[in-house]
């Protein structure tokens, strides 16, 4: 008879009942397994050595007592690699630092005992950046032996029964993209529903989906980081990280005081400019306005005369309509393409002069640069990724002139490049190097070089203090 009973497992046992076969993960439709990408292995293991709560395992029990993963499988293998497999933890981990406490022991290796005859503890802290479980402190490793692990059996169950029961627990929806992003912008995410509130998203001709599936809050996140992080763009499944890291609750009152001052002028058909995929540049280009010193009906104004033509008007030979029906609309040169567009047709519309740009890296440069020396397959999209992470690079460190010379672009863009190919984090390593170094050699190629060996004797010196610590 059928019936559904809790177990709970120490992580060694259920990954030892594994290995003996007694628990098998290759029921007959299950999904296989290696669908989990690095950073949803990593946070799996912070979460078993920090003791947080991990959802049952789901597991299906013919009559023979041979048992079948329905749902956890990329948890169980996930386990697995970094139990058995060597699996080293990568170093874009989002929390590194694992606290735990520790017994103190004496020059001869005794654990010590206080006055009272209790043993003496201590709290310790560990990185797990580049570790594998081997790695870990002997602490660590028992507590991820001994986390307890909750496992939900359905008992005297046929394949065929164990098969439907895979296809039910696989029909629940996950996190969209946007949704998921929300989730990491948690010092803004309540502002950010604040924002939601106000008459413009009641008003705007928003769809009920749109209303529901995230779609609205990636608005606000995409809005702030237009206008005050536009170098630093990033698309739906980054940006949200990248405000939580970088934002101020100040950009978003700036916002939320735009929004409010559009409430006042924006009326029936104007709303339809404030579709879900450009009401972003709208409020920033808005951003620019308040700029001007001019009385908000006059952008009222220009919002009409763009329904009524201009937006079939050619700038630099692109109209915005002619970008808005091509693909990767999202893309951070597509976007400041339309946001340029955008203003220079408004500042027209105004009859107001438009201030000369900034200089920028020459990206054709670097992406020669980073195809011969660093990766041979590398996109114009990549080389433009890390310019944006260089540039945040750059803000932190304080770089010296010297190294900041346009002549040496191309070799820290290659860096950048390189650090990416073998998942490193060059947040500690180029303070310490910009602080040893003001000139760079006139060959590229070579200087390059001479900085990936700097980089990785950093590493090398990092990892053994951390072996010596532990």
């Amino acid at each position: 008879m059928a019936k559904v009973k809790r177990q709970t497992y120490t992580l060694n046992m259920y990954l030892e009942k594994m290995r003996d076969l007694d628990i098998r993960s290759d029921a007959d439709v299950q999904r296989l397994s290696g669908q989990w990408n690095n950073a949803m292995t990593n946070e799996l293991i912070v979460s078993v050595l920090n003791g947080d709560y991990i959802p049952p395992i789901i597991l299906g029990q013919e009559e023979n007592s041979q048992a079948w993963i329905i749902d956890g499988l990329q948890r169980s293998t996930a386990f697995m690699m970094f139990r058995f497999g060597n699996y080293k933890v990568t170093s874009s981990i989002e929390e590194p630092i694992i606290s735990y406490r520790a017994k103190v022991r004496d020059a001869d290796g005794e654990v010590k005992i206080d006055g009272a005859g209790d043993i003496v503890w201590e709290t310790r802290e560990f990185d797990i950046r580049r570790k594998c479980f081997g790695q870990l402190p002997e602490e660590l490793q028992k507590t991820f032996n001994e986390y307890q692990l909750d496992c939900v059996i359905h008992e005297n169950y046929s394949m065929e029964r164990i098969s439907r029961l895979v296809r039910r627990f696989n029909f629940s929806k996950s996190m969209n993209v946007s949704q998921k992003a929300f989730t990491f912008v948690d010092r803004y995410a309540r502002k950010i529903r604040e924002i939601l509130k106000r008459e413009f998203f009641i008003e705007a001709e928003y769809t009920k989906a749109e209303r529901k599936n995230g779609t609205l809050e990636r608005v606000i996140m995409e809005s702030v980081m237009c206008m005050f992080h536009l170098d630093s763009w990033k698309k739906s499944g980054q940006i949200g990280a990248y405000l939580n890291e970088n934002a101020s609750m100040e950009e978003f009152k700036i916002l939320e005081g735009c929004i409010a001052r559009l409430e006042n002028m924006v009326a029936g058909d104007l709303y339809s400019v404030f579709t879900a995929k450009n009401t972003f540049l709208w409020f920033a280009l808005f951003h620019k306005f308040t700029e001007l010193g001019l009385a908000d009906c006059r952008f009222a104004d220009f919002l009409c005369a763009f329904q009524n033509g201009l937006n079939e008007k050619e700038i630099n030979g692109r109209t915005f309509d002619e970008i808005e029906h091509e693909r990767s609309t999202k893309d951070k040169t597509v976007i400041m393409e339309k946001l340029d567009i955008l203003e220079t047709l408004m500042l027209e519309y105004l009859n107001v002069s438009k201030p000369e740009p900034e200089p920028e890296i020459d990206l054709e440069e670097a992406f020669e640069f980073v195809r011969e020396n660093v990766v041979p397959f590398a996109t114009k999209g990549d080389i433009g990724q890390y310019a944006e992470v260089l540039d945040a690079l750059m803000r932190k460190a304080g770089c010296n002139k010297g190294v900041m010379e346009a002549g040496n672009m191309p070799s820290l863009i290659g860096i950048v490049a390189y650090s990416f190919e073998n998942d490193i984090d060059l947040d500690g390593w180029i303070v310490d190097y910009c602080n040893r170094k003001d000139s760079y050699i006139a060959s590229q190629a070579e200087n390059f070089q001479c900085m990936r060996d700097d980089l990785q004797q950093f590493i090398k010196e990092a990892d053994d203090a951390h072996t010596d610590a532990a």
